[in-house]
């Protein structure tokens, strides 16, 4: 893939996740697990952190910044996502993807989650306080689930489509051989 073509795909991307956190939606439904994970499955490591990062600062800068430590956790956790979907693309299949997107939702609630336990002053700083955020948090980790599963769906699903058509079009023009 040229970089043209990457730069092209990084705007798509880009503006889809920062609409989508701009426009109404459910709680935590937004494709950024996804960006991440196509990023680094057919984009390169330099996209799988770059674009959520930058997917992500585009929308706060209208949505509005919050507690630093969390938005570090938040961002860390993207990136620690789009750099594990770098492993799926040598055995990229619909089982990796969507096993990747589901490990992905997992592993960002329980770091979120744990930073919001660990930095605001909502939950006692104890295994029980710890086990309530969790536990609260559940509703957001449904929608997590959820959009990184569609999202991932849609994304991958799209850019094979596409890829698949092309190269049917391609054979349909191939000259035949021996005319």
């Amino acid at each position: 893939m040229t970089t043209r073509i990457k730069i092209l795909i990084s705007i798509v991307l880009i503006s889809l996740g920062v609409a989508c956190r701009l426009l109404p939606h459910a709680w935590n439904f937004t494709p950024i697990i996804a960006i991440a994970m196509f990023a680094g499955v057919y984009l390169g490591r330099r996209y799988a952190v770059l674009l959520p990062v930058i997917t992500m600062l585009l929308g706060d800068l209208f949505i509005g910044f919050y507690e630093w430590k969390l938005m570090l956790i938040v961002y860390l956790s993207f990136i620690l996502i789009g750099l594990a979907a770098v492993l799926i693309k040598k055995h990229k299949s619909a089982e990796t993807i969507l096993a990747g997107s589901i490990i992905a939702a997992v592993l960002f609630f329980l770091a979120t989650n744990w930073a919001v336990w660990q930095f605001s002053p909502w939950y006692a700083k104890t295994w029980v306080g710890l086990i309530e955020c969790y536990t609260l948090a559940l509703p957001f980790f449904r929608n997590t689930l959820m959009s990184s599963v569609f999202y991932s769906g849609v994304l991958f699903g799209a850019y094979e489509a596409v890829q698949f058509l092309a190269y049917r079009k391609k054979l349909s023009f191939a000259p035949e051989k021996g005319k």
